[in-house]
């Protein structure tokens, strides 16, 4: 009898995605579908006005439900869709999903309740009661908690194992206690599940019910027992640690493919270069920049503290003083956008900013770039850095999270596949980026052989895809 898994998730690529969680969402299911014929994986969504009508034209109406939330009563249409062999459920209910975005809203606690709530609601209707239900980030903490609170007294219900995954433990559903029955619709008995600090805890209340807790990546489950990565959730992980496992990310290796994509300005692979020689000067003159043949640094990321910009801003000028050229692509604290825009009036022919965000000019910078720097102060798993290989950047990692467990530095017995640097320091950082980009100017053959071996390790989903089967299979 085929293992029956479920994923709850507020994101998944191609339909609706605001970073790496909708990455995961798109990959994972279809990797353990791919991985083993022994499992059933289906995934539950929200169906946001976000989703393009390539993809709502192609969704089967199945039916519609009623969801009780506390005090409410709310419409539930259920859309069917499979993709890449896996079965897709999209919840419908315009008055929470029809946003322009998919979070940040001020009713989010209301929201994801409602769409929580629904996951398992509709269960009997579409006909699936899974052995696992394996709910994602903060937004689908609540089906977690339900899960365990609110239908384990029901047989259909009472033998789901739960897993919950921790992507980012920065963002943990926080809110104040008088929203615990009126909008959770949980009890007064369910108080300590969710409390933490004074306040309604959405990822410790999932935590404590989950029958395993997974990160995303070995080294991130490791650091965030300690107060630096916890972001004050150090005491209750650590209760927790027996459940506790970090299974690195992987990536579509089909969706992040430079011998096939066609967003380039040419394609190549490790085997022929040519067209990677292409889509640098295509940049360049696309931005602007100097048609020169120099090591190519890029940047590409949410611009807000914890991605390590500070140390960009403290070396910026340094790194601009080599013969170099760095594109920046990103959006988010204002402090960030004001500064690589200064920097980029002030080295017209070295440097552009690009103030946004938009993942097919992202390929052409993966595409185009030398070197991708990527100096997080933490990082949970990071997907940016296993694309930039893919696609023939090097990368230049600080020694955290899942870049520490993914990168290993040139320098290191048998050589690795990048250049990194273990104290948080832009002096550190900078040292690394002058070695990269020497190696770039200097021994050149030695940085194309290193980009050929970058571009050759499989950062794809099959290995982590049986490590979570291995671990499904102990329940």
């Amino acid at each position: 009898m085929k293992k029956k898994i479920l994923f709850i998730a507020g994101e998944s690529m191609p339909f609706a995605s605001s970073g790496g969680l909708g990455d995961v969402i798109g990959s994972l299911p279809a990797a353990l579908t791919e991985a083993s014929d022994d499992c059933d994986v289906r995934v539950i969504m929200p169906l946001y006005s976000a989703i393009t009508d390539e993809y709502r034209q192609k969704f089967e109406y199945i039916k519609y439900t009623y969801i009780n939330l506390s005090w409410r009563r709310e419409y539930c249409g259920i859309f069917r869709y499979v993709y890449k062999g896996v079965t897709y459920y999209f919840l419908d209910n315009e008055r929470y999903f029809k946003r322009f975005n998919l979070y940040g809203e001020f009713d989010d606690g209301e929201r994801f309740a409602f769409f929580c709530r629904a996951a398992l609601e509709i269960l009997p209707e579409i006909d699936f009661f899974p052995d696992i239900l394996h709910a994602h980030d903060w937004h689908a903490a609540l089906s977690v908690i339900y899960l365990k609170r609110c239908y384990c007294y029901d047989d259909r219900y009472k033998d789901i194992k739960a897993f919950f995954t921790i992507h980012n433990i920065q963002y943990q559903g926080i809110y104040d206690f008088s929203l615990l029955g009126d909008i959770f619709g949980l009890m007064p008995s369910d108080h300590g599940i969710v409390e933490y600090d004074g306040a309604i805890n959405l990822l410790k209340g999932a935590v404590v019910c989950a029958d395993q807790v997974t990160t995303v990546s070995p080294t991130y489950s490791r650091e965030i027992l300690s107060p630096k990565f916890s972001h004050g959730l150090d005491s209750v992980l650590n209760m927790f640690s027996f459940k506790l496992t970090g299974i690195l990310n992987g990536i579509d290796r089909d969706f992040y493919n430079p011998s096939k994509d066609k967003e380039l300005f040419a394609n190549f692979s490790y085997r022929n270069l040519e067209g990677k020689q292409i889509c640098k000067s295509g940049l360049q003159r696309m931005l602007g920049l100097p048609e020169r043949d120099v090591p190519l640094i890029a940047v590409i990321s949410r611009l807000v503290s914890h991605k390590g910009l500070d140390l960009v801003m403290l070396a910026g000028d340094d790194i601009l003083k080599e013969d170099v050229q760095l594109v920046v692509l990103g959006q988010g604290d204002k402090s960030y956008e004001n500064y690589f825009e200064s920097l980029a009036e002030r080295y017209p022919d070295k440097c552009k900013a690009l103030i946004t965000y938009n993942r097919d000019l992202s390929k052409k910078i993966y595409s185009a770039a030398d070197i991708f720097l990527m100096p997080s102060r933490s990082e949970p798993c990071g997907l940016a850095q296993m694309i930039s290989s893919r696609y023939g950047a090097v990368p230049v990692i600080h020694e955290t999270g899942g870049l520490y467990d993914s990168i290993k530095d040139f320098g290191c017995e048998g050589g690795g596949n990048g250049f990194t640097f273990a104290a948080y320091s832009a002096y550190e950082m900078l040292n690394s980026v002058n070695r990269a980009g020497g190696l770039y100017r200097f021994e050149r053959a030695k940085f194309e052989d290193l980009r050929k071996k970058v571009m050759r390790v499989d950062f794809s989903w099959k290995k982590s895809a049986l490590s979570y089967i291995e671990l499904y299979n102990k329940f």
